[in-house]
């Protein structure tokens, strides 16, 4: 890696990311060819793309899990990382958006602006990532760049800014214009493709001249000179409007929006350049702020610089059949060498990293250092999760941790022998270590082993790999919704655990408030003064009712959205004891839970379905079947689009029968949008479900 490493200021780290099916990793796998990384190229229909290394996305044809690569292009080094655009796959977005300086935003022409990109556009929102805009398909039929452009302002962003126009359209797609040089660039195939300059079309060139002028004003409004020369009619030099896009794409104030179509080999170059001219290097990102590890109020800061104190967090783990557990890293100060002892300071143990690989999907190369800047992955890590941060022991720092997701969605599963029963806890938590957006747990009315994700496939992918990979057979259950419950309004209680037996006894006494809570789960608040509970057994309160939350009381679902606030109570200078008040705090939050206008809620999906025209009526009446409220209508080039928010309960198998009732001509798609009360009818059945599964383990039991 020495002889290749370029100075700081050349590298870009990046990822592609879009909506299922908008062409992200062919994208990625054009990007390898023509930057020399590959040197034949492969579709993913053909099972052979590098970057869908996975039998399930060979199979399926989606990506699964985001891959990281690297390459050069014009002489700078370009990290990528290829993310998933599958809902169910959402957290793989997430945390790479978290590492990212930069991001290509994909769109379908013919789509316009999918749910999944507006999913990914907000998490990119969230981790301020500056965005280029890279419509693809433009050969596609029914691809339409003005009203895609329309669709790009009204539903993600009035920030675009277009820099390029296609010449033609569908299968009539054949130049692209830049329109910083007005000029055009054809495409041809000679070994290799070639990019050549032309001369605007006399047809196309007042078009361009128009959007030329729409660009420049746009971009003036954030550069002075620039502004100054366009106002006076002035020659604008190519670089003065590259310097000002850069500045504010960095500022995430611009989005370019460009166009081509990699599977056509059409702009994909171009695309390469844009990440060159306007996105950041990590000196551009500047300063990484995290905090000191004993005080969340300091801040403090890294910046990326070989001579700082190491910092870096681990923002993927992957489990390698051949090597074992990589933890994937992106380092933002220092240079970390193969060997190398590093602190992770929120769980205080001690890392060993025995070897540093440069990875090219699933393919390694073993390095020996890493520099600030860059991502690898480390081998031998033992205690790191997703979101970790690694530093130098000497000058510890917890850098800005990532949130996840909560499962929406779980199965019951059980080992087919034995054998399976012992292999099934151990590939289990290698799974959930690998995903933080799964989890596994024993029911403990069923007893029986449940695991939860995101969705259907995302499920079916778990079942699978623990077949594939761990040659774990296990039979599965239906799917079953991750209900919640909460209090609608606050309530009083009052409870006093007094038990006496031979020798010493047990008391304990508490008065607390259960309010309802909009922007968090839980919150604890003590408001106990004058030493009515000794402050040691405050933890014990807080303690009892997190185990009560966990296990709910309506119908054994987590409670979310409640305050706890314990403001009385007495005790006993000898009986009195932690175990007391934990108690003592279950009976009474149970008793004040009922007084609070307990409900349950059912995650409710935002769901959008594409359909010809003459099957709408039909898709809504299906929607509004399953309890869904119509939310949005309109008419697209090729049909009708539907949105609708409808509860996740309802919509098990729903793909299913939506091609039944459209011969297989609409799809959909659908993400968690949030939480909701369900109606009366609907609870009471669940909780009559709930009681008669406890009383056939009960008699099961007997």
């Amino acid at each position: 890696m020495a002889e290749d490493r370029k100075p700081l200021n050349m590298v870009r780290n990046i990822g592609i990311m879009a909506h299922i099916d908008a062409g992200k990793t062919t994208t990625t796998e054009r990007v390898l060819f023509y930057t020399g990384k590959k040197h034949k190229i492969w579709e993913t229909h053909d099972w052979e793309a590098d970057m869908d290394w996975m039998e399930q996305e060979k199979e399926r044809g989606i990506t699964i899990t985001s891959a990281t690569t690297a390459c050069f292009w014009r002489d700078h080094h370009i990290n990528i990382i290829d993310t998933p655009g599958h809902v169910d796959f959402t957290i793989e977005v997430e945390r790479s958006l978290r590492v990212l300086d930069g991001a290509v935003a994909l769109l379908d022409w013919s789509q316009w602006v999918e749910p999944q990109t507006e999913t990914v556009w907000r998490q990119a929102d969230k981790y301020n990532v500056p965005r280029v805009i890279y419509v693809n398909k433009m050969d596609k039929l029914g691809a339409d760049f003005y009203m895609s452009v329309d669709s790009i302002k009204s539903r993600i962003t009035d920030k675009g800014v277009v820099v390029q126009l296609p010449v033609g359209q569908a299968d009539e797609f054949k130049a692209v214009i830049d329109l910083l040089k007005m000029k055009m660039y054809t495409f041809e195939w000679n070994m290799w493709i070639e990019v050549k300059e032309h001369e605007i079309p006399a047809d196309m060139l007042a078009k361009s001249q128009e959007y030329r002028e729409a660009m420049i004003d746009k971009v003036s409004m954030f550069d002075d000179e620039l502004a100054e020369k366009f106002l006076g009619g002035e020659e604008i030099s190519i670089d003065l409007i590259k310097r000002a896009i850069r500045n504010w794409v960095i500022s995430t104030q611009l989005y370019p929006i460009m166009c081509g179509s990699s599977l056509g080999n059409k702009g994909t170059q171009l695309m390469l350049d844009a990440v060159v001219d306007y996105f950041p290097s990590p000196l551009d990102r500047g300063a990484m702020k995290g905090h000191d590890v004993n005080d969340e109020e300091k801040i403090i800061e890294r910046n990326p610089d070989d001579k700082e104190p190491v910092s870096a967090i681990a923002f993927k783990i992957l489990t390698d059949p051949f090597v074992g557990t990589l933890t994937y890293v992106r380092v933002y100060s220092g240079v970390i060498h193969s060997g190398d002892s590093l602190l992770n300071p929120v769980t205080w143990q001690r890392e060993r990293v025995w070897r540093l690989l440069l990875m090219h999907a699933n393919k390694r190369e073993e390095i020996s250092e890493i520099h600030a800047g860059h991502i690898c992955a480390f081998l031998g890590l033992k205690d790191t999760r997703t979101g970790n941060t690694l530093c130098d022991e000497k000058n510890p720092v917890i850098l800005e941790k990532m949130t996840f997701p909560e499962p929406v969605i779980d199965i019951a599963i059980e080992p087919k022998s034995k054998a399976d029963q012992e292999k099934m806890g151990l590939a289990l938590s290698k799974l959930s270590y690998e995903d933080p957006s799964f989890r596994y747990y024993t029911d403990k009315e069923s007893n029986q082993t449940i695991i939860a994700g995101m969705g259907e496939l995302h499920l079916e992918i778990i079942v699978d790999r623990l077949k594939r990979e761990h040659k774990v057979e296990v039979i599965t259950g239906k799917p079953q919704v991750s209900y919640r419950e909460t209090i609608t309004q606050s309530a009083q209680g009052e409870w006093v655990f007094k038990k006496q037996s031979w020798g010493r006894g047990q008391f304990g006494h508490v008065l607390l408030r259960l309010e309802r809570l909009e922007e968090k789960d839980y919150e604890f608040k003590d408001e106990v003064t004058g030493g009515r509970i000794p402050k040691e057994f405050i933890p014990a309160i807080d303690k009892g009712a997190k185990e009560t939350i966990a296990q709910g009381i309506l119908a054994g679902f987590p409670i979310i959205n409640v305050r706890v606030c314990p403001y009385d109570g007495s005790y006993h200078d000898v009986d009195s004891s932690e175990i007391a008040f934990k108690i003592a705090t279950y009976k009474w939050f149970k008793d004040a839970f009922m007084k609070a206008g307990p409900v349950i809620l059912e995650p409710i999906m935002n769901v959008e379905v594409v359909t010809p025209e003459e099957y709408v009526g039909t898709v809504m009446w299906d929607l509004s079947s399953r309890r869904g409220m119509i939310q949005w209508q309109d008419k697209r080039w090729n049909g009708a689009v539907v949105r609708a928010k409808v509860p996740l309960s309802e919509m098990f198998w729903y793909t299913t029968d939506l091609r039944s009732n459209t011969q297989w001509r609409a799809q959909s798609s659908m993400e968690f949008s949030n939480y909701e009360k369900v109606p009366e009818w609907v609870a009471k059945k669940i909780m009559e479900e709930r009681a008669g599964a406890w009383k056939i383990k009960k008699m099961d039991e007997e």
